[in-house]
């Protein structure tokens, strides 16, 4: 159920919606300090006419009340950028803050709700039921949409629905299939204790240095030989610090890690054998182990209904050749945490296009879209919810 004025509207907003992507995209705040971005996005709904309230850092909820009573529709956008060095220095719109940019989309995230918001707001008189606008900080701390469960966002609503801009697929395509789409996202802390002493006397002293890399070398036999194949897993060790000076055996050594995977019984497994190859190696050299584990995100499960209620709405709104079959990725993605409080989908829609030079991976210094897309994405979040509140 198409509406041709919600079409039109954010048609006739195209120009606007790409300044508003431009002015969010050089002007980048990181996680929790969004407070400028904040203040705009309140400004803009103060001079639409739809009431609002600050959420506490930083972050904004909102609502679209219709006419007629009905179901609540959550539409969700992330606000915060990262901590990356802009490398497109060339762009009129590049980032004016030193070690921060929009690395991964969230300016046009923003910027779509914004113009969907305003469509939506223009047809309110039409509508049957509330529209839940979710302006959400601290996605990439993994922190900032648990925060606003907790500050009530998801109270009363009967489904939920976000969008990610994703640069490895062609502009204007969409991909929301049911089931699993980002994997949950955790981080795993072992810090093994050795005894130190000269590097020319090690038989004075338990190595941790060889302590860890006898971990690192082992651990990933967790994913390849303990987890079924057809469940996929990644545990991925990123960072090391161990030792101090080129001739001291080293007393201490801190490993940190990711592990990634799409149901929580093989995430409680993962970690339980994290903890038993840590015991296990140390006890081997002599040395003790000290595992941290803390769960970030969910995995993100879309809700069969809601998928495909998503490739009904695009397909309706922009063709069938809009759709995409996107694989899940291993991707972390705090969207999870409002699934917890309601069915919903999260659709992926696409702003690579290799003319354009827009295919660079989220978060990489070089990352842009294809601006192209932020049209159907605006539409894809208005129609959504329009076409759910009137089903």
């Amino acid at each position: 159920m198409i509406h041709q004025k919600i079409k039109e509207a954010i048609q006739t907003y195209s120009e606007e919606l790409t300044e508003l992507r431009r002015k969010l995209h050089s002007e980048p705040e990181v996680s929790w300090e969004e407070e400028n971005t904040t203040a705009f996005i309140c400004e803009y709904l103060e001079n639409l006419g739809i009431p609002y309230r600050r959420t506490n850092p930083t972050g904004v909820i909102a609502n679209i009340a219709g006419a007629k009573a009905g179901k609540t529709v959550a539409l969700r956008a992330d606000m915060d950028a990262l901590p990356v060095e802009e490398l497109n220095k060339d762009l009129p719109y590049a980032s004016k803050e030193d070690g921060k940019m929009h690395a991964c989309g969230h300016d046009a995230h923003t910027a779509m709700l914004l113009i969907a918001a305003k469509a939506l707001n223009e047809s309110k008189e039409e509508l049957p039921g509330t529209v839940r606008l979710i302006f959400q900080p601290a996605e990439e701390a993994a922190a900032g949409a648990r925060e606003m469960v907790k500050q009530g966002a998801m109270e009363g609503v009967d489904n939920v629905f976000g969008i990610h801009i994703w640069s490895q697929m062609p502009t204007h395509k969409v991909s929301c299939t049911p089931g699993p789409s980002f994997a949950s996202a955790d981080i795993v802390k072992v810090t093994f204790k050795g005894r130190g002493g000269h590097g020319a006397m090690p038989q004075d002293c338990i190595d941790a240095a060889i302590v860890a890399s006898s971990f690192v070398m082992n651990v990933q036999a967790v994913v390849s030989r303990t987890i079924d194949p057809q469940k996929p897993a990644v545990l991925t060790i990123g960072k090391m610090d161990v030792g101090t000076r080129f001739n001291v055996i080293a007393e201490n050594a801190v490993i940190e890690g990711t592990v990634r995977c799409f149901d929580n019984e093989t995430r409680a497994h993962i970690e339980k054998q994290i903890e038993q190859y840590a015991e296990n190696v140390a006890n081997i050299y002599g040395a003790s182990a000290e595992v941290e584990y803390f769960h970030g995100t969910q995995p993100v499960i879309n809700d069969e209904y809601s998928a495909r209620f998503v490739q009904k709405v695009a397909s309706e709104a922009f063709g069938e050749d809009v759709l995409y079959t996107e694989k899940p990725t291993m991707g972390g993605e705090d969207f999870s945490f409002y699934l917890d409080e309601a069915p919903g989908s999260f659709a992926l829609v696409g702003s690579g296009n290799p003319d354009k030079d827009t295919e660079w991976a989220h978060h990489h210094g070089k990352f842009n879209i294809d601006e192209d897309a932020l049209v159907t994405g605006a539409e894809l979040y208005a129609q959504y919810a329009w076409s759910y509140l009137n089903e």
